[in-house]
């Protein structure tokens, strides 16, 4: 019973509970008289808002707190408390390796202020999750540049439902060539990624391949040029991708995957691939090449 009771004081979970934002200041207010064993704290999908995720900071900022894992996906929050986020980060950076902002409108004011915890050397975030923040070609271009020069942590990224843009694409590039990134893990589904887009990440993989794990791409204009440009990637001894997800993506012609199937000893890494909602003219071929091609 005392190790459960141990457990429960270090991973606390309070998703989907209807906690509203009086409710929230109410249950920081708790956690500041006793914040050092606190490791992980989910508040997802609550109406905290921004006067809660501003109370929050208070426990934030205090030098005892060791949390690790912050998730607040669609808590309401708005671009004024990803501010005040990010200043408690940047006074007490060092612990927190996992954060998820998904769905959240902080747009592109709000992760202005989080690219200045990025940049710091302090920082040791290794997971960050903005998908669907309202960011455009602006936001994410900062955002991009500012893992590009504390590139070593970070190890999983998504940045769906976002507007990548030219500047963001190269900065993504940029920090993908980098020998010191060690990135596994990259979302970039309903980017408007287009196909000239994907050849630069595609080229920018090539050049540093051995860390990516997981690709997503879906609803994308990447086409048939983007998948040819892939398959180079994929073909490469040192790539050990094993998932990639290119659901949507314009794609009607396989035969350069077919052909990566068919003639290269890379592929046993890869665990998944995810062609749905594509009109590929020879998905029969590619179906009875490899069941873990889904169609």
């Amino acid at each position: 019973m005392a190790l459960f009771s141990y457990r429960l004081h270090k991973h606390r979970s309070l998703n989907e509970c209807s906690i509203t934002e009086e409710q929230g200041v109410i249950l920081t207010s708790a956690l500041k008289s006793n914040p050092s064993h606190m490791r992980d704290m989910s508040l997802s999908v609550n109406q905290i808002k921004d006067t809660g995720v501003n109370h929050l900071c208070d426990v934030l900022k205090d030098s005892h707190c060791k949390l690790e894992s912050l998730w607040l996906k669609g808590c309401e929050m708005t671009d004024e408390g990803c501010s005040a986020l990010a200043s408690a980060l940047k006074s007490n950076p060092s612990h927190l390796r996992d954060l998820s902002l998904t769905e959240n409108k902080i747009r592109n004011t709000g992760v202005n202020h989080l690219c200045d915890v990025l940049k710091d050397s302090n920082c040791k975030l290794e997971s960050l999750w903005l998908r669907d923040c309202d960011l455009t070609v602006e936001g994410c271009s900062a955002l991009t540049s500012a893992l590009k020069s504390n590139p070593s942590h970070m190890r999983e990224l998504s940045l769906s439902l976002n507007e990548l843009g030219d500047s963001g694409v190269k900065n993504l590039s940029d920090l993908l060539m980098n020998p010191q990134c060690k990135l596994e893990n990259l979302h970039l589904n309903e980017c408007s990624i287009t196909e000239e887009h994907c050849v630069i990440l595609t080229s920018a993989l090539k050049s540093n391949p051995s860390h990516l794990r997981e690709l997503h791409l879906s609803v994308n204009q990447i086409r048939n040029t983007g998948v040819n440009h892939l398959c180079d990637v994929l073909k490469d001894s040192l790539c050990k991708l094993e998932r990639l997800s290119l659901i949507g993506c314009s794609i009607t012609d396989a035969s350069s995957l077919t052909q990566c199937f068919t003639n290269t000893k890379a592929l046993p890494f890869l665990k998944e691939l995810d062609l749905r909602c594509n009109l590929i003219r020879d998905s029969e071929q590619l179906e009875r090449l490899d069941t873990r091609i889904k169609l």
